[in-house]
């Protein structure tokens, strides 16, 4: 019997490319999405030509009946599942000085509060299922460096590597693994590319924004019950070198790389 995942966030993005990925591989997927429903069966309908089973469920993640009641559809006509995929979230840019409550809860509960009650509700049914099953949460390489106008974005994705170790020490006595995975900057779908995005990636080493092509195939890793089954409690990074050199311009990857000897 397949394996079954749950993307959050899989319309597009990120998400849909860790879906599709996963179905390559011989899930079947839920996928989710809180507006962009067409897109999200659009995926789904991609999944199942892969013969794959799919299903499209509707939620805002911050708002937690909504999110419980996805899960109680999920677990009732889908079945368990095996692998949670924590990717729904937002982007945010604001000056410190500038943010505001509303601002500051938009991103937290969509950012870090979904993140931690999915879990929790995943790892539940995991458990009451004898699942050895494995949870991957997609941060960003803002957990460890510092941009401009970051200051909630870049803090809550710090909080949510942080909620990845406690829940990574309080679930491996079931058998349960929890992983990150920290994009880059990425390009994602039509979306045109911002003067931010250009900026972040002319100061890459790889020098090139990054795309879901990129960041799947680390999820997938991170999913699978025995490739990366020593491995919890820590994120693979997928950001071109982005974490590397700190670089205030683009000196670095303008250089010519020096001849090897």
């Amino acid at each position: 019997m397949a394996e079954k995942a749950l993307v959050t966030g899989s319309s597009s993005g990120i998400g849909k490319g860790a879906a599709i990925a996963l179905a390559q591989e011989g899930y079947d997927v839920v996928i989710h999405c809180s507006k962009s429903v067409v897109a999200a069966e659009e995926v789904a309908h991609t999944i199942a030509q892969m013969g794959r089973r799919s299903m499209v469920v509707v939620a805002d993640v911050k708002d937690l009946d909504q999110l419980n009641g996805m899960f109680d559809r999920v677990f009732s006509e889908f079945g368990p599942l095996d692998v949670l995929v924590n990717n729904a979230g937002v982007t945010g840019y604001m000056p410190f000085l500038r943010v505001t409550d509303e601002f500051f809860h938009e991103i937290m509960y969509t950012n870090l509060r979904s993140h931690y009650f999915a879990t929790q509700r995943v790892a539940k049914n995991m458990i009451k299922n004898e699942i050895a099953g494995r949870v991957v949460t997609v941060t960003s390489v803002q957990q460890e460096i510092v941009l401009p106008e970051a200051s909630i974005y870049g803090s809550f994705k710090a909080a949510l590597m942080k909620m990845v170790k406690h829940q990574a020490l309080e679930l491996a006595p079931y058998g349960i693994r929890v992983n990150a995975v920290a994009p880059g900057t990425i390009k994602v779908d039509s979306n045109p590319i911002t003067e931010r995005q250009v900026q972040f990636s002319s100061r890459t080493p790889i020098s090139r924004l990054g795309y879901p092509e990129d960041t799947a195939p680390a999820i997938v890793f991170l999913a699978d019950k025995e490739k990366s089954a020593f491995i919890t409690g820590t994120f693979t990074m997928v950001d071109g070198g982005q974490s590397v050199p700190c670089l205030a311009d683009n000196t670095y990857t303008d250089r010519v790389p020096p001849p090897l000897r």
